[in-house]
């Protein structure tokens, strides 16, 4: 990958390709699309940086694996903390999440969005 400066393309007409970020268990319809595009990483892929979609799912996560900056393109999630505390993003929302960060992941609505992800 490319260590220059990286353009980040929300509907890249070439590269997105299938993905496993989703345990294929947690999808909450027939639809089980997931797709990723990375524009960067690093070597050791402590470093990725790209374009993920997927269709509607839920999932409890003990602890997320690593931190995240995400900007939504198109589509909705909703995030409920350990407290029962929730925030629904949409297009255009931007947000973080940390590692080690307890929480419900769930895609109400297919979910498109930039991501910067550091282990």
């Amino acid at each position: 990958m490319s260590n220059g400066i990286v353009r980040l393309e929300a509907y890249p007409t070439t590269g997105m390709v299938p993905s496993d970020f989703t345990n294929p268990e947690t999808f909450t319809s027939d639809d089980k699309t997931e797709v990723n595009r990375y524009s960067f990483k690093t070597d050791d892929d402590s470093i990725l940086c790209g374009v993920w979609e997927s269709a509607p799912c839920k999932e409890e996560i003990a602890a997320y694996e690593a931190h995240e900056l995400m900007t939504i393109i198109s589509g909705s999630v909703t995030l409920t903390d350990a407290q029962g505390e929730s925030q629904t993003f949409t297009a255009g929302d931007t947000f973080f999440v940390a590692k080690g960060t307890p929480l419900t992941w769930e895609i109400t609505e297919t979910l498109r969005k930039f991501y910067l992800i550091a282990s």
